[in-house]
Parts: C-alpha cells; sequence; structure tokens
C-alpha cells in the first residue's frame, strides 16, 4: 500500500477544491472550525468528498511542526501544484486581496525551495513559475521548502507573459522589481491584489516579463553589494506587503 501523501493549509486545500476536487481523496477538519474551514467543508460536501472531523492534536500528530490551520487533504500526489487553466478559477476562488509570487527563471534549487517557504510564512496565495529555463518541484525544493511544496499552490506554466497578461486583466497589479528601479519598496502601495515578480540568477526578469510590469520598484541598499539573493529579496519584498496588509499574525 502507497503512504498517504498530504496537502494543507487553508489556500492549499482551498485551491485543490477549486480546481482538482478529484485528486482529494479525503477531508480531516479540526473540531470546532471557524467559518472559513466551514466552506472548505461545504465545498468538499458538494464534490462528494469524505470529511471527517478530529482534534487539532490528532493533525499535530499527523504533521508535526506543520502550520496546517486545522486542515488536512489526502491527496493523489503530494504537492499543489496546477497548470495555468485552473488560474482564472483559483482567483475567482479567493477570499481576499490576490498576493502572488512570480518567479522569472529562477534555476537554483535551493533558492526556490527558499522562496516557496517565505511564500509559505507570508501567507502567499499562490506561486507562479515558468515551465521552461527555470527549475522545478525537484526533491532538493521539497527538502528546502521544509513543507511548502504541500501548502502553497504552484502554477507552473507554458507562457509567462500569457499568465501575466490574464492576471492584469483579472485587476491584479504587477510590481517587478529592479536595482535602477526610480520608485523605492517602502513608498510603494502594497495593500491591493498584487503579484511580484522576481527574476532569476543573475540575469534578473526577462525583457517581456520586466515590459509587461505595471510597475518597476527598488529595494534599498545601503552597502556596496549591487542586490540580494532571489530567496533573501522575495523576504523582503513578501513581508514589506505583509507588514501593509496587517496579516502579522498566522490565521487559524
Amino acid at each position: 500500500m502507497s503512504t498517504p501523501e498530504y496537502v494543507y493549509g487553508f489556500h492549499a486545500v482551498a485551491a485543490l477544491l477549486a480546481t482538482r476536487p478529484a485528486a482529494v481523496r479525503t477531508l480531516a477538519l479540526v473540531d470546532g472550525a471557524d467559518r472559513r474551514l466551514a466552506g472548505l467543508l461545504a465545498r468538499a460536501t458538494a464534490a462528494g468528498i469524505p470529511v471527517e472531523r478530529v482534534a487539532r492534536h490528532e493533525l499535530d500528530r499527523l504533521l508535526p511542526d506543520r502550520n496546517h490551520q486545522g486542515v488536512v487533504a489526502t491527496v493523489q500526489g503530494g504537492s499543489c501544484e496546477m497548470d495555468e487553466k485552473m488560474l482564472p478559477e483559483f482567483l475567482a476562488a479567493l477570499d481576499a486581496p490576490a498576493l502572488l509570487l512570480i518567479l522569472d527563471g529562477v534555476q537554483d534549487p535551493h533558492n526556490l525551495g527558499a522562496c516557496l517557504r517565505t511564500a509559505d510564512a507570508a501567507g502567499v496565495h499562490a506561486v507562479i513559475l515558468p515551465k521552461d529555463r527555470a527549475v522545478g518541484i525537484t526533491p532538493v525544493v521539497h527538502k528546502v521548502a521544509c513543507g511548502a511544496v504541500q501548502s502553497m499552490p504552484v502554477f507552473t506554466v507554458t507562457n509567462l507573459a500569457r499568465v501575466v497578461r490574464t492576471l492584469r486583466d483579472a485587476g491584479i497589479w504587477i510590481y517587478g522589481t529592479s536595482d535602477r528601479a526610480a520608485q523605492g519598496l517602502y513608498e510603494t502601495d502594497l495593500r491591493g491584489p498584487i503579484a511580484l515578480v522576481l527574476g532569476g540568477e543573475g540575469r534578473g526578469m526577462r525583457r517581456l516579463t520586466r515590459e509587461l510590469c505595471d510597475f518597476q520598484v527598488a529595494i534599498p541598499m545601503a552597502g556596496t553589494v549591487a542586490s540580494l539573493n532571489v530567496s533573501v529579496a522575495a523576504g523582503v519584498l513578501l513581508f514589506e506587503a505583509v507588514r501593509q496588509r496587517g496579516l502579522g499574525e498566522k490565521q487559524e
């Protein structure tokens, strides 16, 4: 018998129920779940997915040292990877202004794993990756991400420019990052529906991606180095968005 695989956390499970309900075998919800989790219960019931109500300590034992937020789905395939066809439905199901991270050409699996871990900690709704000229979800990414592959919706797309246009059409503002940008990060309003774009190691964003951004912002740098590691830059950007949005406390 194969080992059960899990996806956990509100956003990851909500994404699965919205876009791939057939992949969910069972859903476990903590007893006394709040109204937000009750919405997941309704979706699962409508899809014919068996739902089990359990004590929180049972989920803690199942997934030690993970912020499961009181919801765990047993799934076919242990990650929350999706394709771009699912994106419009995913965006429509969000219950808050979108906070997305786009990584344009990150090739180091350690950097991607660290970015996913940071995105999960910041409450990002989804990470978007190009399929070509970028690292995928490898075993190294799984290890470095420390569980974030199971809790973070990841869209792997064949045409990043087309997806950026889709986001813009959906009312999401696209913020690219550049050390040459005139606008500073801390003077930028990140409270609305946004996607933050970071380029890959060395070359940064590709030209077309850069041209499709609504704004370019720079992280203030006081030292002699010219740029930050992409995973460090992701942390700076995302947690400035967290600060502005007042989302510093983890949601249960």
